[in-house]
């Protein structure tokens, strides 16, 4: 069984996005960015939700074919672009770059996915995470948290039908007093 992990940055106040889907509040580091970039090299597969689609695809396709592209950026693109990813939508007929649409039944393809062989999955967001954090689908959690409060957004979690029961498995500090805390989920 493969195991499924969430994995995101958010606001300390719990959003992954602020009012109108900005993401500007992040803050940025080498180390940080690095770590991300580690992070796709070692995924086998990453599951995205449209919006999450669209940032990452409107970007990274062709970061690193831009003029101040930095060697993090051009190693992360590439990454990025040869990991399998899978697109979980019903407003988008195409997706590129070594990716799957699914249209249908996202927690039953999430479940398939997760019985078959191979290497560790991400999901990734708001909407996708909610289904499969009521199925109880996801393994880990790792919360990248920045120090910034946004006052609104996209909440990093939604409302559950059941508690998820956690234990610490990592803790980590980034400059700029980013912090990365990564979580298994207790069955």
């Amino acid at each position: 069984m493969r195991n499924l992990t969430f994995a995101m940055n958010l606001s300390l106040d719990g959003y992954i996005a602020a009012p109108g889907d900005e993401l500007g509040w992040s803050v940025s580091s080498n180390e940080l960015f690095q770590w991300w970039s580690d992070r796709v090299g070692s995924t086998d597969l990453a599951l995205y939700g449209r919006k999450l689609w669209e940032t990452m695809s409107s970007h990274w396709p062709t970061a690193d074919q831009q003029p101040d592209a930095t060697p993090a950026q051009i190693e992360y693109a590439g990454r990025w672009r040869d990991m399998r990813k899978v697109v979980f939508s019903s407003t988008i007929s195409t997706v590129d770059w070594n990716t799957r649409l699914v249209t249908g039944d996202a927690v039953g393809e999430i479940t398939r996915l997760k019985a078959d062989d191979g290497g560790p999955m991400d999901i990734g967001g708001a909407t996708l995470a909610a289904a499969a954090m009521r199925a109880g689908l996801i393994d880990e959690y790792v919360l990248v948290t920045h120090p910034v409060l946004v006052g609104g957004g996209t909440p990093v979690f939604t409302a559950l039908d059941n508690w998820v029961n956690l234990s610490l498995a990592e803790a980590r500090s980034f400059p700029g007093g980013v912090i990365l805390t990564r979580y298994e989920t207790r069955r």
